[in-house]
């Protein structure tokens, strides 16, 4: 059932999606094979990858696992954009992996289908595609984000791959951000380190706004903005800063100049090299430092 909060974060999907020009519009598909190679890992690991099956209480949740292929390593769960699970964050994961990282990318989406949710050359443009989109979103709610969190993060743990005895990290890109947040709060024990990247609605005046659940946290931060984002909501950076300094949580909070809402992902029409290996970079310092 569509909640109050899932219309809020899909009217701030629609909102934000319409900074993109017609020609990225279109050019926002899945399954094109136009996804951008990204930079290689120095001394990268040699990693085993697969999809997998997740039960939760919701069903059977597919997802994309990678890891190195020998000894035990640090967790990292992935929230993919609206777009979901797909080439782009297989590629994602793996180049994390070979950094010495187990890493599982689920599809956010699996209560109405499997990965890939849309078609080889599916665009915004179709209303048809919208609607589908706008739909499967409609589909989850802070509630359905903690109880994946909890599956997601208790399979990984079951996991000879992955190191129980040192912390795991969450990331998140675009509807992403807040469910890094919510995972978290929900986990503050094993959660150790988070990143937002683009994340739309981290701050809101709703009751159950996600940077109210920071003093559940007990998680160091990345939180990189889009400046297009930062120029719709100038706030909520100051609140975010306000809110990590009131729980004594390291945070960094930072706008990329001239990266746009959706900058990260290598398929995204508005991909930003530049600012998306900063981002990387960061977030790589920020696991070497929060995972120990």
């Amino acid at each position: 059932m569509c909640d109050t909060h899932s219309l809020d974060d899909m009217a701030e999907f629609e909102e934000r999606s319409r900074g993109l020009s017609r020609r990225q519009f279109g050019a926002l598909s899945l399954g094109t094979g136009l996804v951008m190679m990204l930079p290689s890992v120095a001394s990268a690991a040699a990693v085993t990858e697969g999809m997998v099956e997740i039960k939760t209480p919701d069903g059977v949740a597919d997802a994309y696992f990678v890891h190195p292929s020998s000894g035990k390593h640090p967790g990292v769960l992935i929230w993919p954009d609206a777009l979901g699970l797909r080439p782009a964050f297989q590629q994602m994961g793996k180049r994390l992996a070979e950094a010495g990282y187990g890493v599982l990318v689920p599809n956010p989406f699996y209560r109405t289908q499997k990965a890939p949710i849309l078609p080889p050359g599916a665009s915004f443009q179709d209303e048809a595609t919208r609607k589908v989109i706008m739909s499967m979103m409609g589909a989850l709610n802070p509630q359905t984000h903690v109880t994946d969190a909890t599956a997601f993060i208790g399979w990984l743990d079951q996991q000879a791959a992955i190191d129980t005895k040192r912390k795991l990290a969450t990331t998140g890109y675009c509807m992403g951000g807040p469910i890094t947040m919510r995972t978290a709060a929900a986990f503050p024990a094993r959660v150790g380190a988070a990143a937002s990247f683009h994340g739309g609605g981290l701050v809101t005046d709703k009751p159950d706004s996600p940077h109210l659940l920071v003093e559940k946290m007990q998680a160091q931060y990345l939180i990189a903005i889009a400046e297009n984002d930062d120029q719709r909501e100038p706030k909520s950076k100051d609140v975010l800063r306000e809110t990590f300094a009131a729980a004594k949580l390291p945070a960094e909070i930072e706008v990329y100049a001239g990266a746009m809402h959706g900058w990260c992902p290598p398929d995204a029409p508005v991909y930003n090299e530049a600012q998306a290996e900063k981002a990387w970079s960061r977030m790589l310092a920020l696991f070497k430092t929060a995972l120990a």
